[in-house]
């Protein structure tokens, strides 16, 4: 088994609720957020769209220097625009990942801004912890934004308390 097989594997598993999510984010409440320091639900979900990204971003580069970047967040306007974002992003994951070498996915890739190092990690643990385990948390923080503004809840791991048993 190469070395992307289960990451793929998880990352397409994973997409479907994290499409259920999206699909679930009203558009009039996109400049809503629970509290002075958070973010936008608007953000949030165009963060959570985006995630796939960093894939190829992890595959196909050694390091994110953001002292020496342009990195940019994207900012969905509308719905249909946070669904293509995903739906591109994970079309682009996809096809990185089956062409990602046991050999790449084994090297280091380094997060940093300028001489501040957050971490350098394999590639694969990068793409484990920075890429999915990332989108999982804000997926479940999502969902509580979506909560609080009485919007219901699509399936993730099982039905949820808005879906009928």
């Amino acid at each position: 088994m190469k070395l992307y097989e289960p990451v793929l594997q998880e990352l397409l598993s994973e997409s479907k609720a994290t499409r259920k999510m999206l699909e679930a984010v009203p558009e009039d409440k996109f400049s809503w957020k629970p509290h002075e320091k958070s973010m936008t639900l608007g953000h949030l979900a165009s963060h959570l769209a985006d995630i796939p990204n960093w894939v190829s971003a992890t595959v196909e580069t050694d390091e994110l220097d953001f002292a020496a970047s342009e990195y940019k967040p994207v900012n969905a306007g509308s719905k249909a625009e946070l669904l293509k974002i995903f739906d591109d992003s994970m079309a682009k994951a996809v096809e990185c990942l089956k062409k990602a070498s046991d050999e790449t996915l084994s090297g280091n890739w380094k997060m940093r801004s300028g001489d501040t190092v957050y971490f350098d990690l394999p590639k694969l643990i990068v793409l484990r912890n920075f890429v999915l385990s990332h989108s999982i948390h804000h997926r479940g923080q999502l969902s509580v934004y979506l909560r609080l503004n009485d919007i219901p809840l699509p399936s993730v791991y099982g039905p949820t308390a808005d879906e009928a048993m």
